[in-house]
């Protein structure tokens, strides 16, 4: 690092790389959407590429916060929720790998979870893009967020109810796994409103 930069930072947008990661996400999670409405290896790959175009994304924000001396919010909270936006599309693409590897086809109830999955991510990410408009516009998206993964885990536990009804027992082993995938990624979507909450309140 220069003098100049020293003693005139470069100025960085991590907001705008937050929101961007969680557009990238959310545009993921859809794509989930659609490969548990048509599995094939045209949907599958969707999901891996954006997957893999979001893990680009997050690793070009922690470069940009481990040369940055000042930032607008608490560095551990930008890298807190950078890390939870990564898992939420990290969790949904294992799905997708799993499903192609124990070759199962997505049952109602994993289309059930996927789908309030997805609307957990949109209000994750209104949340996002609202955080340089005021925390009265944020907030109501992390309530909305958070009642989302409530329901999921409702789901995953109906899932589960479902599941051991089956005398397959590999077919058991094997859907836990998904659905316990996603149930993760549903934490991680908690877990990001929570983060935002707490940045909500250090701006305020």
């Amino acid at each position: 690092m220069g003098l100049k930069e020293f003693f005139f930072p470069k100025r960085r947008d991590f907001l705008g790389m937050l929101a961007r990661q969680t557009s990238k996400t959310l545009e993921g999670m859809q794509a989930l959407k659609e490969f548990m409405k048509e599995p094939n290896p045209s949907t599958s790959g969707r999901v891996k590429e954006i997957e893999r175009e979001a893990d680009e994304l997050r690793l070009h924000l922690i470069n940009e916060l481990n040369a940055s001396f000042i930032t607008p919010l608490d560095r551990e909270d930008i890298f807190s929720l950078s890390r939870a936006i990564d898992d939420i599309i990290d969790y949904g693409q294992r799905t997708v790998e799993e499903m192609l590897i124990y070759e199962v086809k997505p049952t109602p109830d994993i289309q059930r979870m996927v789908d309030a999955l997805l609307e957990a991510t949109k209000n994750i990410e209104l949340a996002v893009q609202n955080l340089t408009r005021g925390p009265q516009l944020v907030l109501p998206y992390v309530v909305k967020a958070k009642k989302e993964e409530n329901h999921i885990e409702h789901l995953y536990h109906e899932a589960l109810a479902n599941l051991f009804k089956n005398k397959d027992t590999i077919y058991i082993l094997k859907m836990r796994e998904l659905y316990r995938h996603l149930s993760n990624s549903a934490d991680r979507c908690d877990e990001a409103a929570n983060l935002i909450s707490d940045i909500v309140i250090k701006m305020t």
